[in-house]
């Protein structure tokens, strides 16, 4: 149930996107000819008035189509409501539309986790130090066997308690003793494990093994005291998820080589929240803001077949005082397709072979 509730909260998410374009064009009266939920062949479609409706089978997208460049098309090339024919700033408001969906829909998510969830007021410790999320497959801690919501118990001959300073003590441990192997003892749905981790330098210069940690216990809510508590307290918490994510993005660009292996494909995310909403089905929605703000992150990047690429388009489009030749456009937008369709391939493939029920199949 966990993984078809990270499905569906992703599969919104792309909705979101999608009717945020379709929206800006239809609120200014652009013409719009199709709304489709994913690529490839269609499972279901609906034909309205002036738009095909349409879900398709690979639920990796989603797409607002207009009939701009449609040749079945019986609207004049000349009509002013095409797309293509309106100002600049006209199709910038239908092209950004998208992002800024996703921003607004990850702010109205932390709103309904305060206003439902609650504020968080008190924390019961547990003994031990909580995995919430492996940074990476090919890290250390995943190499040795840890997961997400693993509780670590002891570590190099240090139980770790229910103090304040657990996940210091961990931390310094690890950061003492690089490409040493360290024993830990893991606790697993109930379940005691040893395991050895051996920690690797990274990009700072330190030793890490790839983890999210967390003071492991339980966080006791109340209900917001009013309703600018909850906006205020979720516009805080989409401040500072927006911006650890622009910093995270800026570290993957300026040094993709040590960060790449951190990227996840849909296969990867999945999991990754599904892990989450086992453990607590609260997550669920801190976890769908995230991937709604990295969406607008990455949407508005001027990469071809982006948002931000038609952006750039406009942008010299303006800077020229006319667009590109159209062939230049569409090469350069179905060569982008075709890496970003290639990248998405190998991620699938990447993070399927490391699911656990595939690892299973291959001992």
């Amino acid at each position: 149930m966990s993984v078809l509730a990270v499905i569906a909260a992703i599969a919104l998410l792309i909705f979101v996107h999608e009717s945020g374009h379709f929206l800006a064009a239809r609120f200014q009266g652009i013409h719009v000819n199709r709304f489709s939920i994913g690529f490839g062949p269609i499972l279901w479609k609906y034909q309205g008035p002036d738009t095909e409706y349409a879900l398709r089978a690979i639920p990796l997208g989603g797409f607002v189509g207009f009939p701009d460049d449609d040749p079945e098309s019986e609207i004049p090339p000349e009509d002013p409501d095409l797309l293509r024919n309106r100002p600049i700033l006209d199709r910038a408001i239908v092209i950004s539309a998208g992002v800024v969906a996703n921003l607004l829909f990850a702010y109205l998510i932390f709103v309904a986790q305060f206003a439902s969830v609650g504020v968080p007021q008190a924390f019961t410790p547990e003994p031990g130090i909580l995995i919430p999320q492996l940074i990476s497959e090919s890290d250390p801690a995943a190499v040795a066997g840890m997961r997400s919501g693993d509780v670590i118990l002891s570590a190099g001959g240090i139980d770790f308690g229910t103090d304040e300073t657990t996940v210091q003590s961990f931390v310094q441990l690890i950061q003492d003793n690089p490409e040493q192997p360290i024993e830990m003892t893991v606790q697993r749905q109930g379940e005691i494990l040893d395991l050895t981790v051996t920690p690797e330098i990274g990009p700072d210069g330190k030793s890490e093994i790839g983890v999210r940690l967390q003071r492991n216990g339980e966080v006791e809510y109340r209900r917001a005291n009013n309703v600018f508590e909850v906006f205020s307290l979720a516009a805080q918490q989409f401040q500072g998820m927006l911006l650890q994510t622009v910093q995270g993005f800026a570290m993957l660009i300026t040094n993709f080589s040590a960060m790449s292996g951190q990227i996840a494909g849909p296969v990867g995310i999945a999991e990754q929240g599904a892990d989450l909403v086992s453990k607590n089905v609260a997550t669920l929605f801190p976890f769908t803001a995230i991937i709604s703000i990295n969406l607008a992150i990455i949407n508005i990047l001027p990469l071809p077949a982006l948002d931000g690429g038609q952006l750039a388009f406009l942008l010299i489009e303006a800077l020229r005082g006319k667009p590109l030749p159209d062939r230049l456009q569409e090469n350069v937008m179905q060569t982008g397709l075709v890496l970003l369709l290639g990248l998405g391939v190998f991620l699938i493939v990447r993070d399927t072979s490391q699911l656990e029920i595939f690892q299973d199949l291959l001992q």
